[in-house]
């Protein structure tokens, strides 16, 4: 393993499910000391639920990476990360049940993983997903994992794949910010002109119907042509 050199390894790891349960996938990433990948690996789950498919991710970067390196391990899932630190000491205390008295959910990856941190030293850090300028080692993890779910086909740097497309639900950076739709408006409408929701009075005086085309002016909404005398 490369990391067997190096001081401290930086990794992240995620999961996802078309569908929740639906088609799953799972992917680890571990940077090289420029924070961007250096070996990577991605698989299929078939179906399966988002949990599964975050723990997954987890167990399989724990399990190939070395031991005997402390691991830094970015992750977007708050379930995945409080289940391994923080309800599975409790769990483990009352015989791998939950404080009402139920089986852990997804007990088998869990006991894994607590079997994969016994004795080594691991920090979690959690980072948001789908961010503009977010983490590059988080964002890599979740379109591996992505491309896994959708095409059901391992992939790794071991494979010589393609690095994986980018998510449609990151925004590029540098890209304008798209301001809320307006009163009437459609979410993502390019065009100044709509159809009106509901009836109203345009600042010419003239009232308007429900489905007639509008335009935002000075003081709401009103006619298209209102609006262009008021440009002039």
């Amino acid at each position: 393993m490369i990391e067997a050199m190096r001081e401290r390894v930086v990794a992240a790891c995620d999961g996802a499910s078309k569908g929740n349960p639906g088609p799953a996938g799972w992917a680890w990433v571990v940077s090289d000391d420029s924070a961007t990948p250096a070996r990577w690996e991605a698989g299929p789950l078939g179906t399966a639920t988002n949990n599964v498919a975050e723990l997954t991710a987890l167990e399989r970067l724990l399990a190939a990476t070395d031991p005997g390196v402390p691991l830094e391990v970015r992750m977007d899932s708050q379930y995945a990360m409080k289940a391994v630190t923080t309800w599975l000491p409790g769990w483990k205390r009352n015989g791998w049940k939950t404080s009402a008295g139920k089986p852990v959910a997804n007990q088998e990856l869990v006991v894994r993983i607590d079997e994969l941190l016994d004795g080594r030293s691991v920090e979690f850090r959690y980072v948001p997903a789908h961010q503009v300028d977010g983490d590059p080692l988080n964002d890599f993890a979740d379109r591996a994992a992505s491309q896994a779910a959708k095409v059901q086909e391992p992939a790794s740097s071991a494979l010589g794949s393609a690095e994986p497309p980018p998510s449609p639900d990151t925004p590029k950076s540098g890209a304008p910010r798209r301001k809320p739709a307006a009163a009437g408006q459609r979410a993502g409408s390019s065009s100044r002109t709509i159809k009106a929701k509901f009836p109203g009075r345009c600042l010419c005086g003239r009232s308007y119907g429900a489905g007639e085309p509008i335009a935002k002016n000075g003081q709401g909404w009103g006619h298209p042509e209102c609006r262009t005398a008021e440009a002039g």
